[in-house]
């Protein structure tokens, strides 16, 4: 029991010090993380328990979806804040449709679209360490400026 208020403790500390460019890579770990989750639920043979797992897990990507369309800054010039936009809602249908029908394969799909996206985000932030701080470190915006 100690070890899982050790572990909490330590996931809020690096939540609050982290940048919002690694924020934004959590979530979408996050996303990854309860995408898994659901689709590990189709392999339950108790329905109710089935159901329960996939609906809670896509519930929670769902909203970390809606947490990353809602921090697009779209005020940036270009096409990049739409087509993101467009990428989201394009992942919250899947994830509505894959929660509706009980089936895996728009998971699949929505996953893939996430998957690039986080891998595009990583290599950001890899190759422009000091973009991913903010200068103003009680902001609570994400811009898409890198």
């Amino acid at each position: 029991m100690q070890y899982d208020k050790i572990a909490k403790s330590y996931k809020a500390q690096s939540v609050k010090t982290a940048s919002p460019g690694k924020l934004v890579l959590m979530l979408f770990d996050g996303y990854l993380k309860f995408s898994a989750t659901a689709k590990r639920g189709f392999d339950v043979d108790d329905l109710t328990k089935k159901n329960e797992i996939i609906n809670n897990n896509l519930i929670k990507a769902q909203n970390i979806v809606t947490e990353l369309q809602s921090s697009l800054d779209m005020t940036v010039p270009g096409e990049l804040p739409g087509t993101l936009y467009r990428l989201y809602d394009y992942v919250l249908h899947q994830l509505q449709q894959a929660n509706l029908q009980k089936k895996s394969g728009p998971i699949e799909e929505a996953d893939k679209v996430m998957d690039e996206l986080r891998d595009a985000w990583a290599e950001m932030l890899a190759q422009n360490p000091e973009g991913s701080q903010s200068s103003d470190p009680g902001s609570g915006s994400i811009s898409l400026q890198a």
